[in-house]
């Protein structure tokens, strides 16, 4: 990581998240979401030699940081993929079901945002990518070109929460009919163009970038695979930590907690315990977020949520 990279790239809710994770120092640990390394280097400085960590990252350039930066300590492996790989890479270290802790932190980082080769964000203009994984799947531009409008109305209105997606839709087939879409000042223009409702304060495409991006990297399935797949990857006491900036990944993980610890549904009042309830997993303390110090010191911290749970049996 060069030093600019460096400096533009702060870990969110460092400290919190590694506190919540760590309850074995000699444990085998997973950051799913290794992005520059933040949290890993946090978390291998709270093992012991005994201890272990596998971090994971779509990005190929964010692997090629991780081993560049951690190429002396032996204790850390890194996997080029999605963290909904999680299990069977497990499988293959024979770890199922002996993971101490899995790490989420759930987003883009700083530096994929910053690029403009990326195509994630509209605040400088370049290539409309949006991949994570740039070795392969369709990019932004190559999807719009391609997809029917109802389609891409839906990927707007349901992962950006956008009202106006319709219309959006709209003006971007239209636009697309007349000269191809190609870079992410030209379709955040055709996007702001359409939206009659701007608020101050925010971009009128921020919504519909967002959920362009969330699509296109398949981020909630991904997070939807991992949940489905997380208990029997961890051991009894193993703890999951997720980091969630977007509140459809944090209802995901909230209504996910909430219903391991619910169990099977039985008539109220019946003197049951949790073992008897088929309770698995359950949470540790409240969701927890930034302090006003990180957040004043790191915009994109405001609106990160973590919420933390512990397998039981």
């Amino acid at each position: 990581m060069n030093s600019s990279e460096q400096a533009a790239h702060t870990t969110v809710l460092l400290h919190e998240a590694i506190d919540a994770l760590v309850t074995d120092p000699d444990g085998f640990y997973i950051d799913g979401t290794f992005g520059r390394g933040g949290h890993t280097a946090e978390l291998l400085g709270r093992l012991s030699n005994l201890g272990s960590v596998l971090a994971i990252d779509k990005d190929p350039e964010a692997i090629a940081v991780g081993k560049a930066r951690f190429a002396e300590d032996a204790r850390l492996q890194l996997f080029h993929g999605s963290f909904a790989d999680l299990q069977s890479v497990a499988a293959d270290m024979q770890r199922v079901g002996d993971i101490s802790g899995v790490l989420l932190d759930l987003g883009v980082s700083s530096p994929q945002l910053d690029k403009a080769e990326r195509g994630f964000s509209f605040l400088r203009d370049g290539p409309l990518d949006m991949r994570m994984d740039t070795s392969k799947g369709l990019s932004a531009a190559e999807w719009i070109a391609s997809a029917e409008e109802q389609e891409i109305a839906r990927v707007i209105k349901e992962y950006g929460e956008e009202r106006f997606a319709r219309r959006m839709a709209s003006a971007v087939v239209k636009e697309r009919g007349k000269v191809p879409i190609t870079g992410t000042v030209q379709l955040a223009g055709i996007l702001a163009a359409a939206h009659p409702a701007w608020e101050r304060g925010r971009h009128p495409a921020t919504k519909a970038f967002q959920a362009i991006r969330i699509f296109i990297n398949r981020e909630l399935e991904d997070l939807e695979e991992l949940l489905g797949q997380i208990i029997d990857s961890l051991k009894v006491g193993g703890r999951l930590v997720i980091i969630s900036f977007h509140s459809l990944e944090d209802r995901r993980v909230k209504r996910f907690i909430r219903d391991q610890e619910q169990g099977i549904k039985l008539p109220k009042n019946l003197p049951v315990r949790d073992v008897d309830r088929g309770v698995r997993l359950v949470k540790v303390g409240k969701a927890i977020k930034p302090a006003d110090t990180e957040v004043d010191g790191n915009i994109r911290a405001r609106s990160a949520v973590m919420r933390i749970a512990e397998r039981v049996a």
